[in-house]
């Protein structure tokens, strides 16, 4: 399905559609982020990977809830723009040798990724609201918060620690 595919007719489809977008987004997180738990070499950092990686667990969950409440089928989407900021997360990961400058590259990767999510999310809390479906707009504030929480998370670890030591 294109992004002005004829299958999105209306404000309800293309909601739906943004839910299949972020649930396959959020399934690819999951497989990606063990991989950057081992890489990660500061400790901080790879606690907050263990971390994202539970509440990431708890995002899939929420969207299925979501799509049960919407009345949607609970499937993903492939979405190139997730699988290219992962693809490029790896692909740097690989030319990195100094550990401290890796995790550093790995921040700025997995910010990629929680910027991205928070783009979507905020949108499809916004859809939700308008389609009148405050009860899927609260379950997706709920992530949308957690996303900018680690966000911020990452930042702080970063300027505290990493970048310096990256340095």
């Amino acid at each position: 399905m294109g992004w002005f595919s004829k299958d999105i007719q209306t404000m309800d489809d293309l909601f739906v559609h943004q839910l299949q977008d972020i649930y396959y987004a959020e399934q690819q997180i999951l497989k990606a982020l063990p991989n950057m738990i081992d890489k990660a070499t500061d400790p901080e950092l790879r606690e907050a990977f263990e971390d994202h990686l539970r509440e990431t667990e708890t995002h899939v969950t929420r969207l299925q809830a979501v799509f049960r409440m919407h009345g949607a089928a609970i499937k993903g989407q492939d979405c190139p723009a997730i699988d290219g900021i992962i693809d490029e997360a790896e692909e740097i990961a690989g030319e990195v040798e100094d550990k401290r400058v890796l995790d550093a590259a790995l921040i700025a990767a997995a910010q990629a990724v929680e910027h991205y999510e928070m783009t979507r999310y905020g949108t499809l809390v916004a859809w939700a609201k308008q389609l009148g479906r405050p009860d899927c707009a609260a379950e997706l504030e709920k992530t949308l918060k957690e996303e900018q929480a680690t966000d911020e998370k990452l930042t702080d670890i970063a300027v505290r620690a990493v970048n310096r030591k990256a340095a």
